[in-house]
């Protein structure tokens, strides 16, 4: 099955007051503080700002005025479409006021959790299947074994957990990056949701990457507000990236204590996406710590959060985690962390067939021209001084550095084995040059 850009299932809008779930007076406390902070009086403008249908808005609207927050204005704004305005009694700002002192969160009505644990189901990244061709498409800026993709392929395809180990240097977080453009459709993130009461804030413009709306296909089903909740994004399938800087505290709901909201850990914010852990054996807590924190979201598609209260609370764990490490894998981790880790697989070094591939094709694109000289000085001299063991960076790196030289000496773009040989000298440290 490929995958569309249309496959996935749109969250429906809402089309009352009471199929939001959500406690009246949350909702009643966030129209008021919308209209307070943004000086919105009418229903339309209002409606865009809390994300929700006309009619539904109007509904809130008319509720607030029975309970004698709002009041019309009494007069028709004719640039409007003649729309009654509304605005804030006495009693309504002081409600707003006292409500901004309790959360400053105010705009799009949040989702509640069970209402988004159904449309994480819709968009499952289990329910992609990746095809050969469209993992070679993704990865066809790399030179990679067959093999590579034949045990890559099922792994991204079961949306389950992969672990990819080597030596450095290999393109093991470029095969990553791949991962995620292969995926290729969309899905819909939530600006916020609520449970019990609080809101956590979701969509994260660093983090999601927000498709461009269809407004000109006459042919969409997402033409117009009132077709999908729009307290949803619909975006890119998102990719979390975290390197050395990984912390178990990052894995927690982050509280603001002046705007008293949540917002989302990174793995809650890769749902439907990956999360890639890069550099795994480089942060301050020891690898097997942090994969110790993924075994239950791991093992069963659930993750656990905690409010300040202390209060605990399941979320739905629905991300394609990969990790990427320098390290053997016994090295760092014990056999049961191992066992909880679906697919392992190592990224080698390229043959040589393969490195002059990669170094052929950078050459290309950075317009350096081949010199058939060059390149058997550095397979027959410089190669066999570290047992001719190739890495893919290698070519970037020794490319790069002739470039380098020739800027600064002025000079066509050109290899030879001198300028080979002043490049090879900047990609080792020498056992003799470290000072003890």
């Amino acid at each position: 099955m490929n995958v569309q850009a249309t496959s996935v299932m749109a969250p429906p809008a809402p089309r009352g007051l009471d199929g939001m779930l959500l406690p009246m007076a949350m909702m009643r406390d966030i129209l008021i503080k919308t209209m307070f902070r943004m000086n919105l009086d009418l229903v339309s403008t209002i409606s865009r700002a809390v994300c929700l249908p006309v009619p539904v808005t109007q509904e809130l609207v008319d509720m607030a005025r029975s309970q004698l927050l709002l009041e019309a204005t009494g007069t028709l704004n004719a640039n409007n479409g003649n729309e009654m305005g509304y605005q804030l009694t006495d009693a309504g700002r002081a409600r707003a006021l006292d409500a901004l002192a309790q959360s400053e969160y105010y705009g799009a009505m949040p989702v509640p959790l069970s209402i988004y644990s159904q449309q994480i189901k819709r968009q499952s990244i289990r329910n992609i299947q990746i095809t050969r061709d469209q993992l070679q498409t993704a990865m066809g800026h790399l030179v990679l074994p067959d093999d590579l993709l034949s045990n890559l392929g099922p792994a991204v395809s079961a949306g389950r957990s992969i672990l990819m180990y080597g030596p450095p240097g290999n393109g093991k977080s470029s095969i990553s990056n791949g991962i995620r453009d292969a995926l290729g459709d969309k899905i819909y993130v939530p600006r916020a949701i609520e449970y019990s009461g609080q809101v956590i804030t979701v969509y994260d413009p660093i983090v999601h990457s927000a498709a461009e709306d269809d407004v000109d296909d006459p042919n969409s089903l997402r033409r117009t507000s009132g077709r999908f909740d729009t307290r949803y994004v619909r975006c890119e399938r998102p990719t979390v990236i975290t390197g050395g800087e990984l912390s178990l505290s990052m894995l927690d709901l982050v509280y603001n204590p002046t705007a008293r909201t949540y917002q989302a850990p990174l793995q809650l914010k890769s749902t439907g996406g990956i999360f890639i852990v890069d550099d795994l054996g480089r942060q301050a807590e020891p690898p097997q710590t942090l994969v110790n924190r993924w075994i239950v979201p791991l093992e069963e598609n659930k993750d656990i959060l905690a409010l300040q209260s202390g209060e605990k609370f399941e979320v739905p764990f629905d991300t394609l985690v990969v990790f990427s490490t320098n390290f053997h894998p016994n090295a760092i981790f014990d056999k049961a962390a191992l066992r909880r880790i679906f697919y392992k697989i190592k990224i080698d070094g390229p043959n040589q067939e393969d490195f002059l591939k990669i170094f052929a094709m950078v050459a290309r694109k950075r317009k350096m021209p081949l010199d058939e000289d060059t390149l058997v000085h550095l397979l027959n001299v410089r190669y066999p001084e570290i047992d001719n063991i190739y890495a893919n960076y290698q070519p970037i790196f020794l490319i790069d550095q002739m470039i380098s030289i020739c800027e600064f000496e002025g000079i066509p773009y050109q290899m030879s084995p001198e300028l080979i040989d002043r490049a090879w000298a900047n990609m080792f440290v020498k056992d003799e040059d470290i000072v003890r």
